[in-house]
């Protein structure tokens, strides 16, 4: 009986100790949710930090990148805009051009036909030299005299130059003719397209540098046209001189959009 008298006792303080321990650990629980809000706002508040700088060091570099592509601009050499002669070659000639005159420039020359002058009757198969516009074209150190480009400064050229001829009767007329006129036979019309290069080495003789063009077989009902066009490089020398001639030149498009001539200097011989 005694010891089990002591074993009584003895779960009577193990069950009072367990009571006290939960006592104890009680105060820990209830204090758990009071920490929670605190960690979560804290949180919020630094993503809310970070996400605000990154926009304000965006916002800045934008800034100062446009501002570097704008005062960078004004600054790009003459050098730049005349790496590509074919292009040049292709601008509007409905407007007087000037080249910058700047001594770092290149000589350089685009000229359109000159729409008022007399060309032999159509269907003349003798070729003749072109004449060029100079008020609505350009020219910068090159001169230009009666169909030709004469050059004052030596070194390497790119040398171009497009024609169109174009063939429309209406009716008993002719295009730019008058009632009654001949009909013109352009049933086999030899359309050539010479570029010619006076050498002052040679006496200023004069010699083919290019040749390009077609023989048309046409309609002399309808609307007609074709166009020939060539350019390459070639050595000048000061004092040389360049022009075109053509072939029915009665044919030719009046239009500077279509038929124009120009050169420009590449670089220097060595």
């Amino acid at each position: 009986m005694a010891a089990t008298h002591g074993e009584y006792r003895g779960y009577l303080r193990n069950a009072v100790d367990m009571e006290a321990g939960q006592h104890r650990f009680h105060p820990v629980q209830s204090s758990e949710p009071t920490y929670r809000p605190l960690l979560f706002g804290t949180l919020a508040v630094m993503g809310l930090l970070q996400v605000a700088s990154s926009v304000a060091i965006l916002l800045h570099l934008t800034g100062y990148l446009q501002e570097v592509d704008l005062s960078a601009a004004p600054h790009r050499p003459m050098e730049e805009v005349q790496t590509e002669p074919v292009l040049n070659a292709l601008r509007d000639t409905r407007k007087p051009r000037r080249c910058k005159t700047s001594k770092e420039s290149l000589p350089a020359a685009h000229l359109p036909i000159r729409t008022y002058q007399e060309y032999p009757r159509k269907g003349e198969p003798k070729a003749i030299t072109i004449d060029w516009d100079e008020v609505q074209g350009y020219h910068h150190k090159m001169l230009y005299q009666k169909g030709k480009l004469l050059v004052m400064e030596a070194g390497f050229y790119y040398v171009y130059a497009k024609t169109c001829f174009r063939y429309y009767r209406h009716g008993a007329a002719e295009e730019g003719g008058h009632a009654g006129a001949a009909p013109v036979d352009v049933s086999n019309t030899q359309l050539i397209q010479y570029i010619y290069h006076e050498s002052i080495r040679q006496n200023s003789k004069a010699v083919l540098l290019m040749k390009t063009g077609s023989t048309m077989r046409w309609n002399d009902t309808s609307y007609n046209m074709y166009c020939a066009q060539q350019g390459r490089g070639v050595r000048l020398d000061e004092g040389d001189a360049l022009f075109v001639n053509v072939s029915n030149a009665g044919m030719l498009d009046p239009e500077g959009q279509g038929t124009y001539f120009g050169a420009i200097k590449l670089g220097n011989l060595n």
